[in-house]
C-alpha cells in the first residue's frame, strides 16, 4: 500500500513538473517566433520572461546540466535580453524627454533625442542578431532535446529536485550579498564604483529569489511563496537605481560632438541623474 502510494506521488510530481515546463516552453516558442517576425515589444518581453523561468527551473532540475538544455536557453535569453534592454532604455529616454520638454528644458530634450537615435541604431544591430540566432536556437535540435527530456529524463530529475532547499540557499546568498554591500558602502562610500557593483549584486540575488518563487511556486512551501512579494518589491526599487546607473553610463559612453549636442548640457544632465540615483540609494539604506 505504501509502495503504491509512493509510486502515485512520484507520478503526480512528475506530471506537475511536466505541465508547468511544457506551458513555459510553448510560450517561449510562440512568443519567440512572434518576436522574430515583427519585433513586437511585448512578444520579446514575454519570450524573455518564459525563457528566464525555464532557465530557473532547469537550474533546479538539472544542476549538473546533463540534459544540455540550459546552455540553449542561456543563448536565447542573451539574444532576447539585448533587444529587450534596448527597448526599455529607449522607452525610458522617451519618457524623460517628454518630461524635459514639459519643463521647458529644450537642451535636455535635444540631448535625449540624440541619445534615442543612437540607441535605435544599436537596437537594430541586436534585432538582426536575434533574427539570425533565435530561430536556430528554437529549431529542430531543441525540439528533439526537449522531447527526450520530457519523456526520458524528467521523471528521475523531478523526484530528485528540492525547490525549498534551493530557496534556502538563495536566501543565504542574498543575505551575504547585503552584508558585503553594507561593508563596501561603509569603506568606499555609496557613490563608489565598487559599492554600486555590490548593490547590483544584491539586486541580482533578490531577482533570483523572486524568479525562483514565481517559476517554482507549485513546488514551494507557503513560507517561501509568501516572501515572493517582498523580493519583488526590493528588486523593483533596486532596479530603479540600476536603471539610472545604466542611463548615466550610456550617456557618458556616447560621443557628444558626434551626436551634435552640447557637452555642457550632457554633463549637467548626467549630474542631475547621479543626484537622483544617490537620493534613491540613501532611501534604500534603511532597507538594505
Amino acid at each position: 500500500m505504501n509502495q503504491s502510494m509512493t509510486t502515485v506521488n512520484r507520478k503526480d510530481k512528475t506530471e506537475q513538473w511536466k505541465s508547468v515546463l511544457n506551458d513555459l516552453y510553448d510560450k517561449f516558442q510562440d512568443h519567440g517566433q512572434q518576436a522574430v517576425k515583427d519585433y513586437d515589444d511585448e512578444a520579446i518581453h514575454q519570450a524573455r520572461v518564459n525563457c528566464r523561468k525555464l532557465m530557473t527551473l532547469m537550474r533546479i532540475l538539472d544542476p549538473e546540466q546533463q540534459t544540455g538544455l540550459l546552455p540553449v536557453f542561456k543563448k536565447a535569453q542573451k539574444r532576447l535580453g539585448k533587444v529587450r534592454d534596448a527597448d526599455v532604455l529607449i522607452d525610458a529616454f522617451k519618457d524623460r524627454r517628454k518630461q524635459s520638454k514639459d519643463e521647458g528644458l529644450g537642451d535636455e530634450a535635444d540631448l535625449l533625442k540624440a541619445a534615442i537615435e543612437e540607441h535605435k541604431e544599436q537596437r537594430q544591430f541586436y534585432r538582426k542578431k536575434l533574427v539570425k540566432k533565435l530561430p536556430k536556437l528554437q529549431g529542430k535540435k531543441l525540439k528533439r532535446q526537449w522531447k527526450d527530456f520530457m519523456d526520458n529524463q524528467l521523471p528521475t530529475l523531478a523526484i530528485q529536485a528540492d525547490v525549498n532547499r534551493m530557496m534556502r540557499e538563495l536566501e543565504i546568498a542574498y543575505d551575504q550579498k547585503k552584508q558585503i554591500y553594507r561593508q563596501t558602502a561603509k569603506a568606499e562610500g555609496i557613490e563608489a564604483a565598487e559599492t554600486l557593483d555590490a548593490l547590483h549584486k544584491v539586486r541580482i540575488a533578490a531577482k533570483e529569489l523572486r524568479y525562483t518563487a514565481e517559476a517554482a511556486e507549485f513546488a514551494l512551501n507557503s513560507k517561501f511563496r509568501d516572501h515572493e512579494e517582498t523580493y519583488k518589491k526590493i528588486q523593483k526599487e533596486l532596479g530603479t537605481i540600476n536603471d539610472t546607473h545604466v542611463w548615466i553610463e550610456s550617456l557618458e559612453e556616447l560621443d557628444a560632438k558626434e551626436m551634435g549636442v552640447d557637452e555642457e548640457v550632457r554633463i549637467r544632465f548626467v549630474d542631475k541623474l547621479r543626484a537622483e540615483m544617490i537620493a534613491a540609494i540613501q532611501e534604500q539604506q534603511r532597507v538594505i
